[in-house]
């Protein structure tokens, strides 16, 4: 089965992407922990776990089609958090750099007019969609409570059920 190399060099790409993800939410969970919002700590942390996840999906397809998946260097995360709002903008701010990735993805798909991944992509365009709509809810949610320590531990508990 042939696989074109631009592509399997740009799904490369995303797999060390997905756990660049991966280590940026675990970061943020530890910041989070050191605020005493454990809530937020634990939905940080199912994050880190999704995008491995994501990472060991885009992994399999390229093995499935008998290419070998190759992590690349992985930069440590450089967040400073100050509060859940600073959290959650550097998860947004993660989110969309995922979201320009995975389009960019799309577009090599289509110009190298590879079928058989196309799936895979528009499963993970959908799901950027609603990665950045759940972060940017939370955010929105911040900014309403604002200051209120109450409000910021209730939003704490709540994502703590996640």
């Amino acid at each position: 089965m042939s696989f074109n190399e631009k592509l399997s060099n740009a799904i490369n790409e995303q797999v060390t992407l997905e756990l660049e993800a991966a280590i940026t939410y675990l970061q943020l969970s530890y910041a989070l922990d050191d605020l005493g919002l454990t809530g937020m700590r634990d939905w940080m942390r199912k994050q880190s776990d999704e995008e491995l996840e994501h990472a060991a999906k885009f992994s399999q397809h390229l093995l499935d089609r008998g290419i070998r998946t190759q992590i690349l260097d992985i930069p440590a995360p450089k967040v400073t958090i100050n509060s859940a709002r600073d959290a959650f903008e550097a998860s947004l701010e993660h989110e969309r750099k995922v979201t320009n990735a995975i389009r960019n993805l799309a577009a090599i798909q289509a110009e190298v007019e590879d079928w058989d991944s196309r799936g895979l992509i528009d499963w993970f365009l959908d799901e950027q969609i609603e990665e950045e709509s759940t972060v940017s809810e939370i955010l929105d949610r911040l900014d309403i409570v604002g200051n209120d320590g109450s409000g910021i531990l209730r939003i704490d508990a709540e994502l703590g059920e996640r």
